[in-house]
């Protein structure tokens, strides 16, 4: 599932492509797959958009913003195999929409393309935009979240702090797998209940975030064993290879070089983490 480092890979390699184009044409692409969800439905929404220009190409949590000239706003939700393509898809099968920007020769084209169909894409009026991300349904961003933060969320449950940490209303952005790869640099078991981090460690765990996330993006993101996620340009991330616990179960614990790296079900997700590194206290 695309989460913030992918999501902003996706954004930033779309911007220079859509940014500041009319769009001419939106458009449902030949897919004989499971429907997606297009909300209000794409007649509509082609109707309301011809002629309008992208302003702006931004994300909010693991959500890619296409803002218009018009005010309203394309809000795309990858989910578990959606991406934002600007050529190349991995196969034209899976192609769902199509938005055709510019004119004449000048034309190009901005595709979603999701293997399951589990995405979705809205086009909303700017009231529903900032409902959508009020504070009450999303947290502070990940990248913007600091210790004191961090602080405040975890005193409030006795959730695990892995557990915790995919609660987009509390911290966005956060995924299955970098929260496996955060608890691991910052030493702390996944299991251990939020309200009894101590202040060591819930400092760990900001810094954590904040390395790994940037660090991830820089990389542009991480493609797994199923080679789902690609970038805009259907390239492979390159952070995957610095994975060191996540999907690494009975591996030795690059950090340690003693224990093995064990995986747990928490929340009906896969967990990865080093007893030796990660002890419970």
């Amino acid at each position: 599932m695309p989460e913030l480092p992918e999501v902003e890979t996706m954004v930033r390699g779309i911007r220079s492509h859509a940014e500041g184009q009319r769009i001419a044409a939106f458009e449902a692409c030949p897919c004989s797959c499971r429907p997606l969800t297009i909300r209000p439905g794409l007649g509509q929404i082609a109707t309301l958009v011809a002629g309008t220009t992208i302003v702006d190409v931004t994300r909010r949590a693991k959500r890619v913003v296409l803002k218009l000239s018009s005010g309203w706003a394309f809000v795309i939700e990858p989910r578990m195999t959606g991406l934002m393509l600007v050529s190349d898809p991995p196969d034209e099968g899976h192609l769902r929409v199509v938005w055709k920007l510019g004119t004449g020769k000048r034309q190009r084209s901005l595709w979603f393309w999701d293997r399951r169909g589990l995405g979705t894409i809205s086009l909303l009026n700017p009231d529903q935009l900032a409902r959508l991300f009020s504070d009450a349904d999303l947290g502070r961003e990940a990248l913007e979240a600091d210790a004191e933060l961090w602080s405040r969320i975890c005193q409030a449950t006795v959730r695990p702090i892995k557990v915790l940490m995919l609660d987009q209303s509390k911290i966005a952005g956060i995924g299955n797998l970098y929260a496996s790869e955060i608890l691991h640099q910052a030493r702390v078991h996944p299991e251990t209940p939020a309200a009894e981090l101590r202040r060591p460690q819930i400092q760990r765990i900001a810094q954590a975030t904040l390395e790994i996330l940037q660090t991830a993006i820089r990389y542009e993101g991480s493609t797994l064993s199923d080679g789902t996620y690609r970038n805009a340009l259907n390239q492979s991330g390159g952070y995957q290879n610095a994975h060191r616990v996540y999907d690494r179960e009975g591996e030795i614990c690059p950090s340690c070089k003693k224990a093995q790296v064990i995986r747990i079900v928490q929340a009906q997700r896969s967990t990865f983490y080093c007893p030796k590194c990660q002890k419970r206290r």
